[in-house]
């Protein structure tokens, strides 16, 4: 005789969603939905209307590869920012905690994540292709590298470093402000600043 789902299915399926954050174990999977479920149904609503929303209306940017409802963000399309620097992030959580120190008036790569040879992420999953022909378009004069002090994110680092400096591209890193082995979204924007201020040479 076959057991009998202590939970309906929809509920299961809900839980395991949420799972897929990172962060989120079982538990607090579980503890989320119920509360969303049984306290909270408009906030569920919002949310599943949001992600909808946001998965057919969001695609990259054809620039810098971060998240835009155009072609072309609003950061690439500024006639302000200067198009000489380029700061290569992992995740557009980056980028924000660059953009929160108000020091740097560059352009940005999002490469949407790192290299981790162990989770199959190589050069080919990230496009590293598209990333060195950005930086070679011919008005970049330097590439500062702000991916984060963590195992993949200096190999990331080191690989573009090389990579750059074969094309001729000055590129430089962030100072070492930011503690090693953190990640830059949740660094304070005083610390990230400095460390884009004393970027040094790789």
């Amino acid at each position: 005789m076959s057991k009998t789902p202590a939970e309906p299915q929809p509920l299961l399926a809900l839980v395991e969603a949420l799972r897929r954050l990172p962060g989120v174990g079982a538990r607090t999977a579980r503890r989320m939905a119920y509360h969303l479920l049984q306290h909270d149904l408009k906030a569920a609503q919002q949310l599943g209307q949001a992600l909808t929303d946001a998965v057919q209306r969001l695609q990259h940017c054809i620039q810098c590869n971060g998240f835009t409802e155009v072609p072309v963000c609003a950061v690439c399309a500024h006639p302000e920012r200067d198009p000489s620097l380029l700061c290569i992030v992992e995740t557009p959580a980056d980028q924000n905690s660059i953009e929160a120190t108000h020091s740097y008036q560059g352009l940005y790569y999002v490469l949407m994540g790192s290299l981790a040879p162990l989770e199959g992420t190589g050069p080919d999953e990230l496009d590293f292709e598209r990333v060195l022909k950005r930086a070679n378009d011919g008005v970049v004069q330097e590439v500062i590298l702000a991916t984060n002090f963590t195992a993949e994110g200096e190999t990331t680092a080191h690989y573009l470093s090389e990579a750059l400096r074969l094309k001729g591209i000055k590129v430089t890193r962030l100072a070492r402000g930011v503690p090693a082995g953190s990640e830059i979204e949740y660094v304070d924007a005083g610390t990230v600043a400095w460390a884009l201020l004393e970027r040094k040479p790789t």
